[in-house]
């Protein structure tokens, strides 16, 4: 596996395929459940492009912060190097912070009710998600364990890669499990509407994959590894302990108000 794809004898990097293919499709589930909870689809694309821009600002900022000291400050003006800094490495959780401001901004700047909307396209980010690991998965970066079982996968001349080591798909698991995830989040918001629970559901289930894969991962330079767990690690403990906090609280002001379930 090279990273690149050959098409109408252009070469075309696969990361930056998988992204484009993400962003189509989750953007058209999206727009189904905008429609099928009667929200405003201008509104949506609107945000839709002011998260997906931050978001991948966040991604590429919370990647470099991680790599500082990686960084040649020296050849930093030079535009080949400038060019690599910003092509490869991207880090999920700073996409997703980036992303939530972006939509704060962007409904803060256009004047839209942006709870309903944020309640409704929560199944858009594991599958834009998805698409981008099945990206790394095809491209080589955030690589797995050295492993030689069913499904392991060798790289060839790729330079953010372990190459020429049977290596465990780690990113092709994340793949499908952002992908099915997406699919019971739509149905869930399609039979359900808008309410919180699919937000929790979503960190919560992410949150502990996300705990759980990054074992397998190899790329612990990139990762920022501290006290024996990534970065990512530590970001999904604190996403969980943050979800079950909310939800004991929910739960007790629930029992006081004799609510069984509360939907915003």
């Amino acid at each position: 596996m090279t990273g690149y794809f050959i098409f109408l004898g252009r070469t075309l990097p696969c990361y930056g395929v998988m992204i484009a293919l993400g962003v189509l499709v989750s953007g058209a589930a999206g727009a189904v459940l905008v429609r099928r909870h009667r929200l405003v689809f201008d509104n949506f694309l609107l945000l839709y492009a002011y998260c997906f821009l931050f978001g991948l600002a966040g991604a590429k900022l919370l990647y470099l912060c991680l790599n500082i000291k990686y960084i040649d400050w020296e050849r930093l003006l030079e535009l080949e190097y400038l060019n690599q800094l910003m092509q490869g490495g991207f880090v999920f959780y700073g996409g997703l912070a980036g992303g939530v401001l972006g939509l704060l901004l962007g409904a803060k700047l256009h004047k839209i009710r942006i709870k309903e909307y944020l309640l409704t396209v929560v199944p858009v980010i594991p599958m834009v998600h998805g698409f981008g690991r099945i990206g790394c998965y095809l491209a080589g970066c955030c690589y797995g364990v050295p492993y030689d079982g069913p499904f392991a996968v060798t790289y060839r001349n790729i330079p953010y890669s372990l190459c020429d080591v049977p290596l465990f798909p780690v990113q092709l698991a994340e793949a499908v499990c952002n992908l099915i995830l997406a699919a019971v989040l739509f149905v869930f918001v399609w039979k359900k509407g808008k309410t919180i629970y699919t937000v929790f559901l979503y960190l919560g289930v992410y949150g502990t994959v996300r705990f759980i894969l990054e074992f397998f991962r190899f790329d612990d330079a990139q990762r920022g590894i501290f006290w024996g767990l990534s970065t990512s690690q530590w970001i999904s403990l604190g996403i969980l302990a943050g979800v079950t906090a909310v939800l004991l609280i929910m739960r007790r002001r629930n029992v006081k108000t004799g609510k069984i379930s509360e939907k915003l």
